[in-house]
């Protein structure tokens, strides 16, 4: 399945990497939603990760950019976030997200986690 995966924290892109590759996940790293944005010109993925809180574009804004770009309207988009408040949580669902990850993640079940929602939302996990 290919992954993109927005996130300016390195430490929190090794711990994913690490997490995710060895369940057979292709994935891109972004450290930025306006590299994201530039990486999506050429990187069609199944599922978009994105970090909620980063310097410049944050997470709600590059989702909003990104619906704008070619085939990428439907793309199903997680947030990864420590704002899971249940308002906060519902006012990402309201963006366009399918599902919210809570930080800090386990990197044991990310990948589960990943595929679980996927497959409840009715988007191809294989």
């Amino acid at each position: 399945m290919k992954l993109l995966y927005v996130e300016d924290e390195a430490d929190i892109r090794t711990v994913a990497s690490i997490a995710l590759e060895d369940e057979g996940f292709d994935i891109v790293f972004c450290g930025s939603g306006e590299q994201a944005l530039e990486q999506l010109k050429t990187f069609i993925p199944d599922v978009i990760m994105l970090d909620v809180m980063m310097p410049g574009m944050d997470g709600p804004t590059t989702l909003a950019q990104l619906r704008h770009l070619p085939g990428l309207k439907n793309t199903p988009v997680i947030f990864l976030t420590a704002r899971v408040q249940p308002s906060e949580i519902l006012d990402f669902i309201a963006l366009g997200a399918i599902a919210v990850i809570p930080k800090p993640f386990d990197p044991m079940t990310l990948a589960s986690q990943i595929t679980d929602i996927l497959t409840s939302a009715g988007a191809n996990a294989n």
